[in-house]
């Protein structure tokens, strides 16, 4: 299983310079892929901006929105040309993953409505693999640039529904889970799977998973101060919980790696509280 590591661009008050020392951090220790989480209700950097920023100093390890909130970019044109644009100039490490999101005040922040969510996804990954495959538009041709492969960037879809598992099978390459425990990845999984086969797809999906973490001195406090926050408008049971789910110990990300990977994980990718840039060498050692 591949092991990457969270960008901190949704952490307040990430400087700008600590979101670049952090990428090429991970780069130099061997993280698979630098991932984004994202809302518009919040302080933090928007994730293909973030992860082009990354980009520029980084080589080899891959970039994924885990997840983009597809339908709050009403302009899919636009956002297939910034996908496709962030693809060429990485040299094809994008993993553009994308959701609907589970936040009210997104969709009112942005004048949407939520109602009708799951049909505008599904209708924006349509036209954007229309659009990447080089479909001509007007008199100038194609929306460009290319991306690196044929079909455009990997896509990897988030959610929890048999809805979802379908959309999967149906317009992309994979799914992630953005937060739950190892058992509930597997019940998951496997409903992906069997969408999967039901579709008739030849090979498998392949499947991620998110997993906060918080380590260095007083890691509980650290992870509780930003969580309890960010999860807020979800209640102080449920925020509470998410929190007491981080991964605050060496041991605790062992346990965590060795239990996705048991679930069918491909790749889980440890999401941080802080941003100090000492993060990523701290869950590198609690790796080794």
């Amino acid at each position: 299983m591949d092991v990457g590591i969270g960008l901190p661009n949704t952490v307040p008050g990430t400087e700008p310079q600590a979101l670049l020392d952090w990428a090429r951090r991970a780069e130099e220790t061997n993280f698979s892929t630098l991932g984004t989480i994202g809302r518009i209700v919040y302080p933090g950097y928007e994730e293909l901006i973030a992860l082009t920023a990354a980009a520029t100093v980084t080589h080899r390890i891959r970039l994924t929105t885990g997840v983009l909130l597809a339908p709050l970019y009403t302009n899919t044109a636009l956002l297939a040309k910034q996908a496709a644009s962030l693809d060429r100039l990485s040299g094809g490490r994008l993993v553009l993953g994308v959701g609907l999101g589970g936040r009210d005040d997104d969709y009112a922040a942005s004048k949407l409505s939520t109602e009708g969510r799951g049909r505008r996804l599904e209708e924006q990954l349509a036209e954007m693999k229309r659009i990447w495959a080089g479909e001509e538009r007007g008199f100038a041709g194609a929306i460009g640039p290319r991306p690196v492969r044929a079909d455009g960037p990997e896509l990897i879809l988030g959610g929890s529904t048999a809805l979802t598992f379908r959309r999967v099978a149906e317009l992309g390459d994979g799914w992630i889970m953005g937060g739950g425990t190892p058992d509930m990845f597997a019940r998951a999984a496997s409903g992906v799977d069997a969408a999967w086969e039901q579709a008739g797809r030849r090979g498998r999906p392949r499947k991620l998973s998110l997993a906060y973490f918080a380590l260095g001195s007083d890691p509980r406090a650290q992870a509780d101060a930003y969580l309890l926050h960010y999860y807020a408008s979800l209640g102080r049971d449920v925020a509470g919980q998410i929190a007491a789910g981080a991964a605050v110990s060496a041991d605790m990300v062992k346990s965590y790696v060795a239990a996705f990977e048991a679930g069918g994980c491909d790749e889980l990718i440890f999401v941080p509280t802080a941003s100090t840039p000492d993060q990523v060498e701290l869950l590198a050692e609690a790796l080794a």
